[in-house]
């Protein structure tokens, strides 16, 4: 029996059903089931009885789970042990990125940490969060970073390292630039550039309106754009205003190309997540990072520029 046998049972047991469990893993169906069938004929019993509602375990099949799970944590302490062994490895750390965190903070914090150890190489690919979680499964990043919400699954850990706000951006001569914070209804009146169908930022967008009862059928939607970096120039043209990312817009606020204004008494926030595979023992290097995304008083620092 191997290791992806184990995690195979455990799916199918905890999901108690096939198809889900196959969908879980990323591998087919009749995979699945001919995996569940070699582990009941190599110990010789069934695990599992078969309904049209599912499956579920027999008596053998609980014992088995207790120990495949208690078999696949020890594997996976095992080889964090191994790991700490390897003093001095030159490690490669893969990591997959949405868009602003991949071009609006990452870049900052991978300087920093190439002062602290040039040891490591950072590999960084920028995908959307669907695509990075997918992966992140199917084991082709070692590290996810998100933006917004991510679907519970039992193979993904999710822990959250920083946050980002969407705000208003209108260009720095705007009449609400003086004015700090907007209405709803201002909003509602203003000519609006938005983030193409199906973007995180829009739908982030969408989905505090609907709280506050609204729509974007309540704006007046002019322009859709599949690039932030579009946006921010049309916006700088005096063509709209926009709702998008704080970091995106940082270096224009500084440079008093845009202005970032809010919307009174509402916050438009989002958490930015950590994802990894639950079932992979991470490198020393790969903790060094995390902690290091953990430690908010330093990334703070370093995202500011400050250090």
């Amino acid at each position: 029996m191997y290791n992806q046998d184990f995690i195979v049972f455990k799916a199918v047991a905890e999901t108690k059903n096939i198809t889900l469990a196959a969908k879980q893993l990323h591998i087919s169906q009749p995979a699945v089931s001919l995996q569940i069938q070699n582990i009941e004929n190599f110990y010789g019993t069934k695990f599992f009885e078969r309904s049209n509602r599912g499956v579920t375990l027999t008596k053998a099949g609980t014992i088995f789970y207790e120990y495949v799970c208690r078999m696949l944590e020890m594997t996976k302490k095992v080889q964090e042990e191994l790991n700490e062994l390897a003093e001095d490895r030159h490690e490669e750390v893969k990591i997959g990125a949405t868009l602003t965190i991949g071009e609006y903070i990452l870049p900052r914090i991978l300087a920093y940490l190439y002062k602290m150890r040039p040891d490591i190489d950072f590999k960084v690919t920028i995908a959307n969060t669907e695509n990075i979680t997918r992966d992140i499964l199917e084991r082709k990043y070692r590290i996810g970073l998100v933006e917004g919400p991510v679907p519970r699954n039992k193979d993904l850990e999710i822990e959250n390292f920083w946050h980002d706000e969407l705000v208003v951006v209108v260009p720095y001569h705007h009449p609400w630039a003086q004015k700090g914070s907007i209405t709803l209804n201002d909003l509602r009146k203003a000519k609006m550039i938005l983030r193409e169908v199906g973007s995180g930022t829009r739908s982030i967008f969408e989905l505090f309106l609907a709280d506050k009862g609204l729509s974007l059928s309540d704006l007046n939607i002019t322009m859709e754009l599949g690039s932030t970096q579009a946006i921010k120039q049309v916006v700088a043209a005096g063509l709209g205003v926009t709702v998008i990312s704080a970091l995106t817009v940082r270096k224009e606020c500084e440079e008093n190309i845009l202005k970032a204004v809010k919307i009174q008494d509402c916050y438009m926030g989002r958490p930015l997540n950590i994802l990894t595979n639950a079932n992979n023992a991470k490198t020393k290097e790969e903790r060094f990072f995390i902690d290091f995304l953990h430690n908010k008083e330093l990334l703070e620092r370093v995202v500011n520029n400050e250090c």
